[in-house]
């Protein structure tokens, strides 16, 4: 009789532990999906800001030399303000 009680407790004993393995493989499972998703989205917004990348470096290759070209047109207003500040504050 004792080796019965003995073999329900452990019989008790290995379905509690079975039920928790199962919640947490659950919760495991759950994880990845939620890993995968994200990891989907990742890769989903890298391959975006490369196109952007690539889109960037295009249209700067093609407007570098009028890009120089204002700089330098800006740069020379400003010195020619900065002269004017500095020949108003002389007199």
């Amino acid at each position: 009789m004792q080796a019965l009680d003995e073999l329900s407790q452990n019989l008790h004993t290995l379905l509690g532990r079975y039920a928790a393995l199962q919640q947490e493989n659950a919760a495991l499972r759950e994880d990845i999906e939620k890993q995968r998703q994200e990891l989907i989205r990742t890769h989903s917004e890298l391959l975006e800001l490369q196109q952007k990348n690539r889109r960037m470096a295009l249209a700067g290759a093609m407007s570098s030399a009028e890009t120089a070209e204002d700089a330098t047109k800006r740069i020379n207003a400003l010195i020619a303000q900065v002269d004017r500040a500095i020949s108003a504050l002389r007199r």
